[in-house]
């Protein structure tokens, strides 16, 4: 495929960037979008888990550009943000999307409640230390966006200051796309009736008895609560820089189908290229041949 021409692949996973991206500046009504719609996928599962495999592989020859470039001084990266309510999914994106890349060219985070000693400092800090470098591709199970999410939800913190953390999340992200950061923001929408099947699910399954938590209990009681905390995250902080996606969640396969192509399309933009040789290829090669 050339470097420096679109396919209609590529215009395809352009226009479901369009599709899937929440407007800017304007209000977020989350019931108004169906969690179980498969907008752009393909017709079934079948076609879907096709479709996502033929996309990983594309996805893993970008990332080792990206990565080359990144060796020879390239700045860009990309920056994969996972949010959703329990059981919408991270997990299973990060293994049947985020396992094509190359593990050497990838940094995975999974922010878990914070410490101590992280509370010592102020909440972007955990965040900014698990950046990806120049090169690499960063994945966020979880992110910082549980400062504004579960810190509302629980009163972890009071309200004045987490009203002054969507501003700082907006600037921060600013600076990240300024610095060659290409930051991809997927909200998982899972319904509350999937949610419960998925829940049943674990608890029927011996084997995901380990997955589950009788305190995924209490929380899906505060499911109003989470739902306009995400509502007014998703609100305030779908920036021009940094857009959220909404990514209907229901069906695991049109969810990774989904985010692949999403990526897809962000890193056909970025078009990263294999950067030349610095040094005298020709000479090297009589060299080598030269001492057998």
């Amino acid at each position: 495929m050339a470097r420096n021409g679109k396919g209609k692949d590529e215009d395809k996973a352009a226009h479901l960037r369009e599709r899937l991206r929440l407007p800017v500046g304007r209000p977020v009504d989350l019931g108004a979008y169906d969690a179980a719609a498969t907008p752009g996928g393909p017709g079934d599962k079948a076609a879907a888990k096709d479709a996502t495999a033929r996309t990983g592989k594309r996805l893993a020859a970008l990332q080792e550009r990206l990565w080359a470039a990144g060796v020879r001084g390239d700045r860009r990266r990309l920056l994969l943000v996972l949010q959703g309510m329990d059981t919408s999914g991270k997990g299973g994106t990060v293994k049947h999307v985020v396992s094509h890349f190359n593990p050497s060219g990838c940094r995975l985070k999974a922010f878990k409640q914070p410490t101590d000693e992280e509370r010592r400092h102020p909440f972007l800090r955990r965040v900014r230390r698990a950046l990806p470098e120049p090169g690499e591709i960063g994945v966020f199970d979880r992110s910082h966006y549980e400062d504004v999410l579960i810190a509302r939800v629980h009163e972890l913190a009071p309200s004045t200051e987490i009203e002054l953390r969507y501003p700082q999340i907006n600037d921060f992200e600013r600076t990240l796309t300024e610095d060659g950061v290409t930051v991809v923001k997927c909200f998982l929408h899972i319904s509350y009736e999937e949610q419960c099947r998925r829940l049943l699910k674990r608890l029927d399954n011996p084997e995901k008895h380990w997955k589950f938590d009788p305190a995924d209990i209490e929380e899906r009681a505060r499911w109003p609560a989470y739902q306009e905390a995400y509502r007014i995250a998703l609100e305030r902080c779908s920036t021009r820089d940094a857009p959220w996606y909404l990514i209907p969640a229901d069906h695991k396969w049109y969810r990774n189908w989904a985010i692949s192509r999403l990526l897809l399309a962000h890193l056909e933009e970025l078009d990263p290229g294999y950067p030349a040789a610095d040094f005298d290829v020709a000479r090297c090669r009589e060299r080598l041949l030269k001492e057998g």
